[in-house]
């Protein structure tokens, strides 16, 4: 009798769709023999190794062109205009493919001030956006998103002491210290609460839920504390989530830990497909589940706590876009990761500059921005799921 190993699995059956309900795959049906009907034919391609589709490769290639023009059409918007060709000039000169031919007025407009913030935008977005895909997969949860276990209020507990210490320069590693301890804090009560010493996704949810209160709650005493009128503003802005005042070191931060720690999250896709079709499912194909379940919540959980470290806790983007991805590609989890981190990078671009600019002088955190948008298309998902289900 043939193993269950050598049942084919369709990838991603089983993945959270749009947004409603997980399911569990339902085995297949034996045939007459006791083999499983549909089991892997000859020649047919093991989990994870199909080909991209002609649909997810032109929207890769789209998402791509998008995100470069996003960049450059943003850098030019604000107070000060400027025009895409101003943009290119400066940025080529500063990479050493000319000469510097805008005034040092309107090149520190460009590679000092907005530049950063842009790409830091995309950055951050690519990485909460593929960080929310990931932990939806893992936890088997179309309402997980990255600070599932307790990252942003462990974070938070970081930047909200340096902010009323006046210690602003150690703001970024601070909120990645909070970070890192709030992620021990929930795998360690996950473990004690868990049998065998195992991550279980439900044990591990709940985990996160509890040391989020808690962290919560030393926040807010902190602020209720000890915050006067100076720095409360400062800490209300970065608990909102802002990119405002990110330079160089922010990008170099957050693209660091994109490319470091996103790329072997990106190249985890197989493992993610398996995953869909339950533990048991992931170990016939070969999964070592608590190991890569282990690997892949740690790399999530510090790919977050460095994206917060730079611009605060910005909501909804690793929860919304995935599932509009999924929209697009499918459940199969080759193609969502890296259009989810496009799309990711594209969306905060933009509701980084609408928060920059549509209430200029004033500045909106795009914390809220984010929020007024992921809200209404998040019920619209919803809605849509529950009409095609």
């Amino acid at each position: 009798m043939r193993t269950a190993g050598r049942t084919e699995t369709t990838a991603g059956v089983g993945d959270p769709g749009p947004v409603g309900d997980v399911r569990p795959a339902p085995p297949a049906a034996a045939g007459p023999r006791g083999r499983p009907r549909g089991g892997r034919a000859r020649g047919s391609r093991p989990l994870g190794s199909r080909p991209l589709g002609r649909r997810a490769l032109l929207a890769g290639l789209v998402g791509i062109v998008l995100l470069v023009a996003s960049i450059v059409v943003a850098v030019t918007l604000g107070p000060a205009e400027l025009s895409p060709g101003e943009v290119l000039a400066s940025l080529a000169a500063h990479l050493g493919f000319g000469e510097p031919t805008l005034s040092p007025l309107r090149d520190g407009i460009v590679w000092q001030l907005r530049m950063p913030r842009v790409l830091t935008a995309a950055a951050v977005g690519a990485g909460l956006a593929l960080c929310g895909a990931v932990m939806q997969a893992i936890t088997r949860n179309p309402l997980a998103d990255p600070y599932l276990l307790g990252l942003s209020s462990g974070a938070s507990v970081g930047a909200v002491v340096v902010l009323v210490l006046g210690w602003g320069l150690l703001l970024p590693l601070a909120a990645f210290g909070g970070a890192v301890l709030a992620l021990v804090a929930t795998l360690g009560l996950a473990l004690a609460a868990g049998r065998g010493g195992r991550l279980a996704p439900t044990t591990t949810v709940l985990a996160g839920i509890a040391v989020t209160s808690v962290f919560g709650a030393v926040t807010s005493l902190v602020i209720f504390w000890s915050a006067t009128n100076d720095s409360y503003r400062e800490i209300l802005n970065w608990l909102l989530g802002s990119l405002s005042g990110t330079d160089w070191s922010s990008v170099a931060i957050a693209g660091g830990a994109l490319l470091v720690v996103g790329a072997p999250l990106v190249a985890s896709a197989r493992t993610l497909d398996a995953f869909a079709v339950g533990e048991s499912g992931a170990a016939a194909l070969g999964v070592h589940v608590a190991r890569s379940r282990a690997l892949l919540l740690g790399g999530t959980a510090l790919l977050t706590g460095a994206l917060v470290a730079v611009s605060g806790s910005i909501g909804f983007v690793g929860l919304v876009l995935p599932h509009a991805v999924r929209l697009v590609t499918g459940p199969g989890h080759r193609a969502l990761l890296p259009l989810s981190a496009l799309a990711g990078a594209i969306f905060l671009v933009w509701a980084d500059t609408g928060a920059r600019t549509l209430f200029d002088p004033r500045e909106l955190p795009v914390g809220i921005l984010t929020a007024l948008i992921g809200g209404p298309v998040f019920a619209w998902l919803l809605l849509r799921s529950r009409r095609t289900a």
